[in-house]
């Protein structure tokens, strides 16, 4: 409830991601998952996947309705590719947090500066928050305040937990109060999500269980009667219609499912 009631205070470090358009966005994925990648090349091996794919699976079936359904499903590829290169980035940067704040919180506890405190956790914790702080601190050395390089560092992660240690951050410069309070906190309320998120994890255990066996099992079937009944394949197959219509109720059967077993912490 505290980070989300601190999020909606300062709309200027998240709210406007909602008002930019398909180019920033994708540049901030292509970042956010640390890929030396441009948006140029990332369309393209989109296309490409989509013309191998759908090229190659419509002239071996000599249909063109599953080409191009093929090349639909290709289209995407090299999305979800960096998206899910984004989340275990992101997921590590999570993990890292806690004891980042921790060290932080000694280091100002010593008599150092938040910017001497930055540039610790760049130099003591590895990628990849310690590149995230180190672009920061270098940010910084280079003339760009303080605020401006911790908005940035919020705007190239996108993570909540960091935006509300920036906003936190520069509330407290401005009202004072105990820094070295604050980021014991910050660093105690990120391990208790990571623990409820655990928590969640383990008892959607068996619903995700469910879900990969429900989701699975159709296609598990269609090869299993690919070489046990071939002559029931090849029926099947002169009915492209039907298998694309399965395909899109598994897909939508997925969505649903990951809905109900996900929850926002």
């Amino acid at each position: 409830m505290l980070f989300r009631n601190l999020a909606r205070q300062d709309s200027n470090l998240g709210n406007d991601e909602a008002t930019i358009g398909l180019r920033p966005k994708l540049e901030s994925m292509i970042g956010q998952a640390a890929l030396e990648l441009s948006v140029e090349a990332l369309l393209g091996y989109s296309l490409l996947a989509a013309l191998v794919l759908g090229g190659l699976v419509g002239f071996l079936r000599h249909n063109v309705i599953i080409g191009l359904v093929t090349g639909l499903i290709g289209l995407w590829l090299p999305f979800l590719y960096v998206q899910y290169q984004r989340k275990a980035r992101l997921a590590r940067i999570l993990d890292q947090l806690p004891e980042a704040f921790d060290l932080m919180s000694r280091v100002v506890r010593a008599g150092q500066t938040t910017s001497q405190a930055i540039l610790t956790v760049a130099e003591e914790f590895p990628q990849p928050i310690g590149g995230e702080f180190s672009y920061c601190a270098e940010q910084q050395n280079l003339g760009l305040s303080p605020e401006l390089s911790l908005r940035d560092l919020a705007r190239r992660t996108g993570l909540l937990e960091i935006k509300i240690f920036v906003m936190a951050l520069l509330v407290q410069q401005q009202t004072g109060g105990s820094l070295t309070e604050l980021l014991e906190k910050l660093a105690t309320i990120i391990r208790q999500r990571a623990s409820l998120r655990g928590e969640i994890k383990a008892l959607t255990a068996e619903g995700r269980l469910q879900a990969m066996i429900l989701l699975g099992l159709p296609v598990l079937l269609f090869f299993a009667m690919f070489f046990l009944n071939r002559d029931y394949i090849s029926e099947l197959m002169a009915h492209p219609t039907l298998i694309m219509t399965t395909l899109a109720f598994e897909g939508v059967g997925a969505l649903w499912i990951r809905k109900i077993v996900n929850f926002d912490v």
